[in-house]
């Protein structure tokens, strides 16, 4: 879910934002007196997590050992010096976060499968302890009247696929498809709802271009043949899925960030295009049958060597629904460094008022998630498109038993009102799912950055609804 790296490292590659123009903000369009039935009744609400960031027991089970804990097991790679081993103890206390959940009027849950839980070495013996584990999650979901969404690989690569060159290695394809064929045919029978990949521009260009996430891996050497193998794995689990569950909804998750050039000057405009084929089109454009945006973007004509006959062909994939995971925009200019040819300059160094500004130093700005809604429906192969991820890390304090958090609250409305704004519009969007449940490891920054809609104690494993969480319960069941 983390992009605050990306964008800001992408000085290497180019990409950025610069001083902040005077665009009319969101906040004209915020509207408090939504409801969750102006959306319509088949629009799905939920909430998302991820395995690595949330489970912990990283070692227990049969479990082997992914690249994350690999990663945040080597000193220095985690800013704050922690990692995911325990987190908020999701493998124990699933039972009672889950019911916490349904008592939250919360009706969906986004979650995913550690793929090293599954097959400890990454391919040949699976482990049955680590399916049992979904088995029980799954069955409990629905048990408590919670849909379960199940995303195939939210970026825990098991660390002996790794050690055999991990996403470089065109054989990852094969290993991945393997995996879903094996998780599909387990959890097929009470799973409608699939996801392929979470954000493949986030796991490439940060694990394998700028070193800054697991496995830590840098240059353009190793991220052509990564970002090909992605495009290609998307594909190809979306294939598998479909061959064995012909009635499941199937669909892929993607980061996206509106990007507006600083001004209306010609060479601007193309450094903002340049940028938007990186971040917004590079994964998705693919998929839809329309190949990479070599065109807008060269420095991706290296990926060539490693495309082989009839690869093109194979990257297209008729997804039932693209997820659409925004947080903030980016605002660009043209610059001489390399690759993409633009410069990005920190929000507060472009005067964006510190309220508007979220612990990761992202922008809130609400209306870049309409923008972006408009962009990706006029595409003529997205038909539905959910936002699978949206929401925001502003530092909490606990009171008593309570966690205000107003700011998390208004940026949810603000959002959900550019959502119904889009909606109203003529954009099929049908879903919007919060990051995250609850706080958990987010990543190279530790657990300083809180997204959760509930509060966790990371020493005493106390979970604590914050007010935004209530306001969502109250939302939920249209108080």
């Amino acid at each position: 879910m983390n992009r605050r790296d990306l964008l800001r490292t992408l000085g290497v590659l180019g990409a950025g934002m610069i001083a902040r123009p005077s665009f009319a903000t969101s906040q004209l369009f915020r509207n408090t007196s939504l409801t969750w039935a102006e959306f319509g009744p088949d629009f799905q609400w939920g909430v998302a997590t991820a395995a690595y960031q949330i489970e912990g027991a990283w070692d227990k089970d049969g479990k082997g050992p992914s690249i994350w804990d690999t990663f945040t097991h080597t000193k220095g790679k985690i800013k704050t010096g922690e990692n995911g081993d325990t987190s908020c103890d999701f493998y124990n206390r699933y039972p009672d976060d889950l019911k916490l959940m349904a008592d939250m009027a919360i009706p969906n849950y986004r979650f995913s499968i550690g793929w090293s839980r599954i097959f400890p070495e990454g391919t040949g013996q699976v482990n049955e302890k680590g399916l049992d584990f979904y088995d029980r999650l799954i069955d409990t979901c629905l048990e408590l009247g919670i849909e379960p969404w199940l995303t195939c690989y939210h970026w825990d690569l098991p660390q002996a696929l790794e050690d055999k060159g991990g996403w470089t290695n065109r054989d990852v394809v094969g290993w991945f498809t393997d995996y879903v064929d094996t998780i599909t045919r387990r959890y097929g029978d009470r799973v409608s709802n699939w996801m392929v990949l979470n954000e493949p521009m986030a796991f490439t260009a940060l694990g394998y271009f700028l070193g800054i996430h697991a496995p830590g891996k840098k240059g353009a050497g190793k991220f052509m043949p990564v970002a090909h193998h992605a495009t290609m794995a998307q594909a190809e689990g979306g294939r598998v899925i479909r061959a064995n569950l012909p009635k499941a909804q199937i669909g892929s998750t993607f980061s996206a960030s509106h990007i507006q050039p600083v001004d209306d000057k010609p060479k601007n405009a193309r450094a903002a295009a340049r940028v938007d084929a990186l971040l917004n089109r590079l994964y998705l454009e693919p998929a839809l049958g329309m190949g990479y945006p070599m065109e807008t973007l060269p420095f991706l004509k290296k990926m060539e060597k490693h495309i082989q006959p009839g690869d093109m062909e194979k990257l297209a994939f008729d997804f039932d629904f693209i997820g659409l995971q925004n947080y903030t925009r980016e605002v660009v200019k043209r610059s001489l460094i390399p690759y993409v040819r633009a410069t990005m300059i920190k929000p507060h160094k472009r005067d964006v008022p510190e309220e508007e500004i979220t612990e990761m130093g992202w922008e809130v700005y609400p209306e870049g998630i309409y923008h972006l809604l408009k962009k990706f429906a006029a595409y003529p192969k997205v038909d539905k498109i959910l936002v699978t991820e949206n929401g925001t890390a502003f530092p909490d304090e606990v009171k008593g038993d309570s966690v205000p958090d107003a700011k998390r609250t208004a940026f949810i409305q603000d959002y959900l009102g550019q959502v119904r704004r889009a909606q109203k519009e003529g954009v099929n969007v049908q879903g919007y799912f919060v990051w995250t449940y609850l706080d958990n490891f987010e990543w190279a920054e530790g657990y300083e950055p809180r997204f959760g809609l509930v509060h966790v104690d990371f020493e005493s494993q106390q979970r604590r609804i914050k007010d935004s969480g209530l306001w969502y319960r109250d939302f939920l069941k249209g108080k």
